[in-house]
């Protein structure tokens, strides 16, 4: 599926923003590449950086989400937007929301941009090879 045909499948009222978030994801991180894929058991658009997961965006029946690999790793980023975004409602990796209000673009903007900087893969490398020379 098309990420235009995902986002015009969903409820009028949030479409706007969908397309808005999305977009600035593409903008702010040239990491990643977008696009529509199942994920704990829901379509949504997922954004994946060279070898490894790193974002997603969903509606679901009560309210939307943005999944962010990067802070579920960093108690630094994770409490600074938490603390940004106090009418979003936080989960260990994802930021669910219902209005703009709650997730400003401009906040949600310089997430991405402090997000895109991080190699997953590369930390993710990194802790396995930790994990071979501790044996």
């Amino acid at each position: 599926m098309q990420i235009s045909n995902y986002i015009s499948k969903q409820i009028p009222e949030r479409q706007d923003l969908l397309r808005k978030i999305h977009e600035l994801i593409i903008d702010a991180d040239k990491t990643v590449i977008a696009s529509v894929s199942p994920m704990m058991g829901k379509e949504m658009i997922i954004y994946n950086a060279p070898g490894t997961f790193k974002y997603a965006l969903s509606s679901v029946k009560n309210y939307m989400s943005l999944h962010v690999l990067p802070i579920y790793g960093s108690p630094t980023l994770y409490s600074k937007y938490k603390n940004l975004l106090p009418n979003a409602n936080f989960q260990k990796g994802c930021i669910n929301f219902t209005e703009e209000s709650a997730i400003p673009l401009a906040i949600v903007k310089q997430l991405i941009l402090d997000c895109s900087t991080i190699d997953l893969k590369k930390i993710r490398d990194e802790y396995l090879a930790s994990k071979k020379t501790k044996k």
